[in-house]
């Protein structure tokens, strides 16, 4: 089976620090690599594999800012799809762009949806329906009016992360700053229960981030650390209490949140999106409604029993189950 994997242009694949679109096509990749199958990843040409990497954009826009997105995207879909005809199967990880070429190509597109920037590019989607297989990311996700041919959650490499029995004394926020993500509440949290708090992402909304983070940050309760690579990452989840997530939107998945379970970090989550497919209540972690159920919850949390949180992600969330039900995923498109 000859697999062409076609990665989004905007970070690196993997990323350095932030693109969780990204990280996940590399671990799927990586994860059919390790099972014998012949993979090209189509992604940006500072990228990395154990399989095969192709492609002409040198390096993402979002790294690379005096550069267009669209021509950048473009070239790159364009540039997969005129060789579609060497592959078996093309795997979608590029949002709906790619669907449009579906009719052009003989080649087989399953596309993994990794969530709906807007409810206006559905259509994309529904046009599409009868000759695409859609993948959610989560029960949570699904629009009504599409066809999935399955639910598959996010694997993560446990060789990236390390279980850390006895954490330091602080609480975490790893993720985009910006208004979805409530970093405003975690500082809240973190100021009622007068715990030392971290926060850790790229800016994504630099008045988001001036008005309501900056301000509170002092370099010993409040401190900020800017985006967090992988080494840098792995240390911060594993030695957390645990990490904040209020999130303010409906979200898709939330890598960050299984990720800390493989640290056996806690999560304590808003009770939104895909959160209550994530964690299970008092074993990795705790649901709340708002923000005084998340500040009454960092007491509660230091009795989850770490090594049970790390055994339930590891259970749910590895890459080998990802990766069975890919090939399984694939296995179906191809024997039609």
């Amino acid at each position: 089976m000859k697999i062409a994997m076609l990665a989004p242009v905007a970070w690196r694949t993997p990323p350095r620090h932030y693109g969780p679109w990204e990280q996940i096509t590399y671990n799927i990749t990586e994860g059919l690599v390790t099972r014998g199958m012949d993979v090209t990843l189509f992604a940006t040409k500072d990228s990395f594999t154990t399989g095969k990497l192709d492609g002409i954009i040198e390096k993402g826009y979002e790294e690379d800012r005096t550069q267009i997105a669209k021509v950048l995207e473009c070239m790159h879909i364009s540039y997969v799809m005129e060789q579609a005809h060497k592959f078996d199967l093309l795997h979608n990880h590029f949002d709906f762009l790619p669907l449009s070429y579906t009719r052009l190509i003989k080649t087989p597109v399953i596309t993994t949806i990794h969530g709906f920037s807007s409810p206006k590019i559905i259509p994309v989607y529904e046009r599409y329906n009868d000759i695409g297989y859609y993948i959610s990311i989560s029960n949570a996700d699904r629009a009504p009016s599409l066809k999935y041919l399955a639910t598959i959650y996010h694997g993560v490499q446990q060789k990236e992360f390390e279980f850390i029995e006895t954490p330091k004394d602080y609480l975490l926020f790893f993720g985009r700053i910006h208004p979805d993500k409530g970093a405003h509440d975690a500082i809240k949290i973190a100021q009622e229960t007068k715990k030392k708090l971290i926060i850790a992402g790229i800016i994504q909304d630099e008045n988001y981030f001036k008005e309501r983070v900056e301000p509170f940050t002092d370099g010993e309760q409040i401190i900020f650390v800017g985006a967090a690579g992988p080494e840098k990452r792995k240390e911060l989840l594993g030695n957390a209490i645990a990490l904040l997530h209020p999130i303010y939107f409906n979200e898709p998945f939330g890598l960050s949140v299984v990720e800390s379970m493989f640290c056996g970090t806690p999560v304590i989550a808003y009770n939104r999106g895909s959160m209550p497919e994530l964690i299970e209540n008092n074993l990795s972690g705790l649901l709340v409604n708002n923000l005084q159920e998340a500040i009454d919850a960092i007491s509660a949390v230091e009795f989850i029993n770490r090594r049970k949180c790390y055994e339930y992600g590891i259970a749910k969330f590895s890459m080998d189950t990802m990766i069975d039900n890919y090939i399984k995923a694939y296995e179906t498109i191809l024997s039609k």
